[in-house]
């Protein structure tokens, strides 16, 4: 299959990352420098938490010439020098179209977005943000007829959703501003696919762990907290209650999804915009008692913050993601016991910062 561009637009700012390709295993086996179906690629949001992974694995697979990393603040030194960049407003549908045109892209990965917990201290700007900049990067794609990847997320689903399993296909209602926005932004993309003819594909993420950049605001930025405490003071203070039950993906994982269903076959493609992923059920709890098997001193206690207790209870405790594993083959590699010595491998001091 020949190999394709990809664009990104994003609002989260960068710093510097360390290396992280120890942890993805191959992904493909096609050559990364000199094949002549390389596509470029270009990436908005590649400071944030998943575009600072995205964008290394990304230039990686295509060649670092061929991707172009850009956000809303200056990006850090890692990706400045491995690659291009460039900051970039995704909500300027103009600045975008310029970009995507300088770099001859012919897909674009969208991640800009502010997330559930911070969405709720503004839902306007969470609503202006999200679907201006999704609105801006689907009329560039349109124009200059480029794929678009756009992340969805189980924040789509709400109260009312069935919460185990959660199917493909089953009713949104959720409660929250970031949870309408990824709703109106797979009924976007569908429109943009129907109408347009545009390649528009999606997956909807859940709670995401990485050692990489620190959490964006999210109702479960408490799975990645809960190891840098641990790490660091031998003890965590968790704001949702033991039993809290989510699902949860490793970040390796994510980004093999993002590149997975974008290099996916479109005939075998039916929901296109919206498929479940997933890899692991966790709750602070049993995630704690996974930590402890490592450092046994680890101490867990909890106080919970009403407001994002009452987004995570919305969410669904597992969803079916056979779709996905059915259209495009996908699988993920870490559960929980190898995602936590993953993580703990990584987050632990080094010699020279000891003492």
């Amino acid at each position: 299959m020949p190999l394709k561009r990809h664009v990104w637009c994003g609002v989260d700012g960068g710093r510097t990352q360390p290396d992280r390709r120890a942890t993805f295993r191959a992904f493909t086996d096609e050559p990364t420098s000199g094949a002549p179906n390389l596509k470029r690629i270009v990436v908005t949001g590649a400071g944030g938490q998943i575009g600072s992974w995205l964008v290394p694995k990304l230039r990686e697979i295509y060649g670092d010439t061929r991707v172009l990393a850009t956000d809303v603040r200056p990006l850090g030194a890692e990706v400045a020098e491995s690659g291009p960049c460039q900051v970039l407003d995704a909500t300027d549908a103009k600045a975008v179209g310029q970009a995507v045109l300088r770099h001859r892209a012919d897909a674009i990965y969208h991640l800009a977005a502010i997330l559930s917990a911070v969405g709720e201290l503004d839902p306007g700007l969470a609503w202006t943000l999200n679907m201006t900049s999704l609105e801006a990067v689907l009329e560039v794609a349109r124009e200059q007829r480029c794929a678009i990847f756009t992340p969805s997320s189980i924040g789509v689903f709400g109260p009312s959703t069935p919460k185990d399993p959660t199917p493909q296909d089953t009713l949104m209602r959720p409660t929250t501003m970031y949870g309408i926005t990824k709703v109106a932004g797979e009924l976007l993309c569908d429109y943009y696919h129907h109408h347009h003819g545009v390649d528009t594909r999606g997956v909807r993420l859940p709670g995401l762990i990485s050692y990489g950049a620190g959490p964006g605001g999210g109702t479960t930025d408490w799975a990645v907290d809960i190891f840098r405490h641990a790490v660091r003071s031998g003890r965590y203070t968790c704001f949702l209650s033991a039993d809290t039950a989510l699902d949860m993906m490793y970040m390796p994982d994510a980004i093999d999804a993002v590149i997975g269903i974008m290099e996916a076959d479109p005939s075998r493609l039916t929901h296109r915009n919206a498929f479940n992923v997933t890899a692991m059920q966790l709750t602070p709890e049993a995630l704690a008692g996974e930590i402890k098997k490592h450092l046994p001193g680890f101490e867990i206690s909890y106080s919970v913050d009403p407001a994002r207790q009452v987004i995570a209870d919305s969410w669904p405790d597992r969803i079916d993601d056979s779709a996905a594993r059915n259209e495009w083959g996908w699988a993920p590699q870490f559960d929980m016991a190898a995602m936590t010595k993953d993580m703990l491998e990584h987050l632990e001091p080094q010699p020279s910062q000891e003492g």
